[in-house]
């Protein structure tokens, strides 16, 4: 402790003309005053904390009464996790709503010791974090700001006919091997596509023979522990949310997806649109051909979707419009587009205009609300009213203007009123997100994770059942 005294002490004088701007926070003054280290300066004392091991940075509170009034204070812990690497809301976020595990016991940020917080989230190991997606896959370290890299979904590595292990193994084993990193390594985060979207007995069991699948292999290829969580519960915890309807516009059908504290509402029901961002870009298309507009491959049109798409407000103003636009797409040129640019995202409101015969994404999410409601599974029948957009089509300029506004037309009054669409909060990135956001909470091991010897623990008492 005298060593750190004396280094931090040979900073503070250091700069001490220079007028630090560094805020601390307060402490009280009516502590009694019990040696020189009383007289140290607060600027002193959050330096010697941070200087420390989060542990033996909790012991300093052996040093005198004065600073075991201030170690036992929140406001240094809060401050110290506020100065971390991660974004203070996202940590609070997940210290308050995510640190018991799926079961999402709520606590009060009050009833929080951050002290321990902090000294725990030294202890949180670093994890791979693989998103399947439908459209591609994004995997990467948990400590990152985003994912490292992309490749093919699970789907599509080796034989459709091929056993699924098989496949699932093929898969893990090529991302670690992009990765660089062994699979005994790192604890690993994985997202479960929505496969099923009723609550029968098949599609429960389906449900459960993927995630089992998902366990035992990478189980066997000696994963210390795994966390696997659905697509769309991952999704909206990155919008720092824990109910709500979350609206995946994936790559061949689109999802409206109730979720309950962290609960797939599966007995309520999830509408699936038979249309994704594979149809948009299809009718994208045929609108350029029957403009005589040449294009290499289907990977330009999506590229010129992306870049000059939108979703308008108003259809029948927007028709009215000049809306003329161009962009770039490396290798090919330019391209210019007029109506196409919103005709194109219409088709979410209006599929018979790109010949698909099925229900508008507006009354999709309505029919949800609808059945959210009726189920009655909340004393607050508030949760269902944040819509959460997921999904690389769902970051379509406009769209949650739109799809709110729609929404607000036809629901009635009672259901309409607080009703908020939230766009994608990290683009097509976002359930990724939501697992960084799991990965970095400080019960994340015992919490969130199995370990091999607790899955088989589990296998063998469901098979004996």
């Amino acid at each position: 402790m005298a060593v750190v005294l004396r280094k931090v002490w040979g900073s503070v004088l250091s700069r001490s003309g220079s007028g630090s701007n560094r805020s601390w926070p307060e402490f009280p003054d009516d502590h009694p005053p019990l040696g020189d280290l009383d007289t140290l300066p607060t600027d002193v004392f959050m330096q010697i904390l941070q200087l420390l091991e989060p542990r033996c940075a909790a012991r300093s509170s052996l040093v005198c009464k004065s600073w075991k009034a201030l170690v036992s204070d929140n406001a240094v812990w809060l401050h110290l996790l506020k100065s971390g690497k991660e974004p203070w809301d996202f940590l609070l976020f997940a210290e308050t709503q995510l640190r018991y595990g799926p079961s999402l016991h709520f606590n009060h940020p009050s009833q929080l010791s951050f002290m321990n917080v902090y000294a725990q989230l030294a202890t949180v190991p670093g994890s791979v974090i693989i998103d399947g997606g439908s459209g591609y896959c994004k995997y990467g370290w948990s400590k990152y700001a985003s994912p490292s890299g992309r490749c093919a979904t699970f789907l599509e590595f080796g034989n459709l006919e091929s056993p699924m292990h098989a496949r699932l193994r093929y898969f893990f084993s090529t991302i670690y091997s992009r990765m660089q990193v062994k699979a005994s390594s790192q604890p690993i985060i994985v997202s479960l596509p929505i496969c099923h979207t009723d609550d029968t007995e098949a599609a429960r069991a389906s449900r459960k023979q993927l995630r089992e699948a998902i366990y035992s292999v990478l189980f066997d290829m000696n994963a210390p522990a795994v966390c696997a969580v659905d697509q769309a519960v991952l999704a909206l915890y990155a919008a720092r949310r824990t109910s709500g309807i979350v609206v995946n516009i994936g790559f061949h059908v689109t999802s409206i997806v109730p979720i309950l504290r962290g609960k797939v509402m599966h007995d309520v029901g999830i509408e699936i649109l038979g249309q994704g961002a594979l149809r948009l870009t299809g009718f994208l298309r045929e609108l350029m051909q029957q403009r005589s507009i040449n294009f290499e491959s289907l990977y330009t049109v999506r590229t010129i979707k992306e870049k000059l798409c939108y979703i308008a407000a108003d259809y029948d103003a927007e028709l009215r419009k000049n809306t003329q636009g161009s962009c770039e797409v490396a290798g090919e040129g330019w391209f210019t587009l007029s109506k196409e640019r919103f005709q194109t995202g219409e088709m979410l409101f209006q599929p018979h205009i790109g010949g698909v015969r099925t229900m508008g994404l507006h009354r999709a999410v309505a029919l949800c609300m609808d059945h959210c409601l009726a189920a009655e599974v909340a004393s607050d029948d508030t949760w269902f009213k944040t819509v959460v957009l997921a999904g690389g089509s769902a970051c379509l300029p406009g769209l949650p203007e739109r799809l709110e506004k729609e929404l607000h037309k036809i629901l009635s009054p009672s259901m309409s009123e607080g009703v908020k669409v939230m766009p994608p909060p990290f683009g097509a990135d976002s359930a990724w997100y939501g697992a960084k956001i799991i990965s970095n909470v400080s019960t994340f091991a015992n919490a969130w994770c199995i370990s091999k010897k607790q899955f088989r623990q589990r296998f063998r008492r469901n098979m004996a059942w």
